[in-house]
């Protein structure tokens, strides 16, 4: 199968592939008897692996040659099977390149709004997007067929040793990976787990701007006083008010949904993903909101509708729309079904949750007709929450 590749594209491949070329042939040497101008320079740098009794003169040429040492057997095992893997088809491994001059950290771009961004995207219901994922990995772009592991959330596939060497993710998370990106439950790449990536430079900076005033520690852990100290300072600066009981017990019950193992403290990426949904909440419409999410995600949206739509009439009701919202944060948990945070802790993430309670609802609302660009547009803010990895919830309950 062909891919169509820019000139760059094209250089930056002939350059990787020379990188495998050169790596075998280095192999190859070693197998070879050693070459004059190799000892030549050698003696120049003044080391030598001669034994000291070995004789001068010209036999001892030969003996030095006779005498070298015979390639280790990992080594030739190793260049074997590389040479298998081409031969096959499959490609290199990238454990196999060498990558330290390759295996460059990509640069966080964060997006700008468009002019039409609140405008209303049409998609359509009985068309599926269907997406691909790529065919070579985001990382080293080298094709190595059945061992690349596709994120759930866009079309990019990676090598676990790629994202090994780039240092993004500690050895439990690459083995999450492995268990989980070929499952029903996905695994999110660290584009697409970083919901913080989606804030403008605007937005990123006036959030900041509130860490600082509140003294927020980058990247620390914050316990359950401190969320609280952090809740009554945002209040105060936005009410001019301390918060009341019940919202205190709000803000607890926000902390315990971003602590669903128990820890008695929230991850800082756990808590920078929370506060980003609640600027994305607070700043974006709905329509700006669906044009965020991917073709994976309008896809699997589309088949919750339709399995909703049990009549074929292209309607839900609200209730329906209601109790299908938690469907997006069920998470792979390997210890106990307990992590996976209950609808209750839902209902105390926002005002308009899924998991509220009846006797704030009407029952007009629930009755009501809701048509897909609707459910869709009432979706797309917990869709994208439901991105990380994390077995944390990151919708905040406006106060």
């Amino acid at each position: 199968m062909g891919v169509l590749m820019s000139k760059k594209q094209q250089v930056e491949k002939v350059q990787k592939c020379n990188a495998v070329v050169n790596a075998f042939q280095q192999g190859v040497k070693v197998t070879a008897p050693p070459a004059i101008h190799d000892q030549a320079d050698d003696n120049v740098g003044g080391a030598t692996d001669v034994p000291a009794t070995r004789g001068e003169g010209e036999e001892g040429g030969e003996e030095e040659a006779d005498a070298a040492p015979p390639p280790t057997r990992d080594g030739c095992n190793v260049n074997k099977e590389a040479w298998s893997r081409m031969r096959d088809g499959k490609g290199v491994e990238p454990e196999d390149m060498q990558k330290s001059h390759q295996l460059t950290p990509p640069a966080f771009v964060r997006p700008k709004r468009d002019a039409n961004d609140d405008q209303a995207l049409e998609v359509e219901l009985g068309k599926r997007d269907q997406p691909s994922n790529d065919e070579m990995c985001d990382v080293c772009e080298v094709w190595t067929a059945d061992d690349l592991y596709p994120c759930r959330i866009c079309t990019r596939v990676f090598h676990d040793g790629c994202l090994r060497e780039l240092g993004y993710l500690r050895a439990e998370a690459l083995q999450e990976m492995r268990d989980s990106a070929h499952t029903i439950t996905g695994w999110s790449c660290y584009y697409c787990d970083n919901v913080n990536l989606l804030l403008t430079e605007e937005e990123m900076y006036s959030l900041v701007e509130t860490f600082k005033q509140c003294k927020i520690i980058p990247e620390s852990c914050l316990v359950s006083d401190e969320l609280l100290q952090y809740r009554h300072f945002m209040s105060k600066q936005q009410y001019e008010k301390d918060l009341t009981d019940e919202q205190e017990e709000e803000v607890l019950g926000q902390f315990a949904a971003m602590d669903p193992e128990k820890k008695g403290h929230i991850e800082w990426s756990d808590f920078l993903y929370f506060e980003s949904m609640s600027v994305l909440r607070k700043l974006r419409t709905e329509n700006s909101m669906v044009r965020l999410l991917s073709s994976k995600e309008r896809d699997r949206a589309r088949t919750l509708f339709l399995g909703l739509d049990l009549d074929k009439d292209g309607l839900i009701t609200g209730g329906e729309s209601r109790q299908a919202q938690p469907s997006w944060f069920h998470k792979l948990n390997k210890d106990s079904q307990s992590c996976n945070v209950s609808i209750s802790h839902v209902g105390a993430m926002c005002e308009s949750s899924p998991a509220s309670s009846a006797s704030e609802r009407s029952k007009a609302d629930d009755s009501r007709s809701v048509t897909w660009a609707d459910f869709l547009k009432e979706s797309a803010i917990y869709i994208i929450a439901a991105r990380p990895n994390s077995s944390a919830m990151h919708i905040r309950l406006p106060l």
